[in-house]
């Protein structure tokens, strides 16, 4: 089992400051397919605390999680948002807990605009594409995701919804309210079930039992050798 935490902001084609958190699509994009091609790994356990960030890193990163032939679940704990929703419902069972949020808003651009049609297009055309993702792997229905990112009133300085722990289960974004524990019991179940499917359940492990039936072995990304 490969834990892989996405953490601060998602970052995009431009380095954030030094002083940001920063999760970096080409160090994430490597793990997936390492998870997907290595055999001692049976399941895909993903972490969420994202404030968001850049939308083609944040869709590179849930379209690679989508396409997984593991069995995958995404936890949401503190807060899931903007384009980390797309990587949330990317997996095959999501989980978000009580007391955890998400954001739902339009996106926007950074630097320089032009005041012309054609960049409002392009704008319209990016937004389309979460909105096409997300309700194809949620309960959402596209109107219903749609009123939640235009809504006005809710947010003092914003359009959008924020949506909290349940919230977001009655939404149809997410699948459960859970923790760590339901996580892992929910991923474990999904892994074994995988095995039987592709008549692995009766090779044996180490201890000489099932490898569908083996303690799970966690993996996840290397410390910083400085530490940092």
């Amino acid at each position: 089992m490969f834990c892989l935490p996405i953490i601060g902001q998602i970052e995009g084609h431009i380095v954030l400051p030094s002083q940001n958190k920063t999760t970096k699509y080409e160090h994430v994009l490597p793990q997936l397919v390492a998870v997907q091609e290595n055999p001692d790994v049976s399941a895909l356990l993903i972490l969420l605390n994202t404030v968001g960030g850049d939308v083609e890193a944040g869709l590179a990163i849930a379209e690679l999680i989508k396409s997984l032939s593991k069995p995958t679940v995404s936890l949401v704990l503190g807060g899931g948002h903007s384009i980390g929703v797309p990587v949330a419902v990317a997996s095959r069972y999501s989980f978000i807990t009580d007391s955890a949020t998400m954001t739902i808003h339009p996106i926007r651009l950074a630097g320089t605009v032009l005041g012309v049609p054609q960049t409002y297009e392009y704008l319209e055309k990016m937004q389309d594409r979460v909105i096409r993702f997300v309700v194809a792997n949620s309960r959402c229905s596209e109107a219903k995701f749609r009123d939640l990112m235009f809504r006005t009133g809710e947010l003092a300085r914003d359009i959008g919804t924020v949506l909290v722990g349940e919230e977001a289960v009655k939404a149809g974004l997410i699948d459960e309210v859970g923790g760590l524990s339901q996580a892992v019991a929910k991923l474990r179940e999904m892994a074994k079930l995988d095995s039987e499917k592709r008549g692995r359940s009766t090779e044996t492990g180490p201890s000489g039992k099932s490898i569908a039936d083996e303690p799970p072995k966690f993996y996840g990304p290397e410390p910083p050798l400085n530490g940092g």
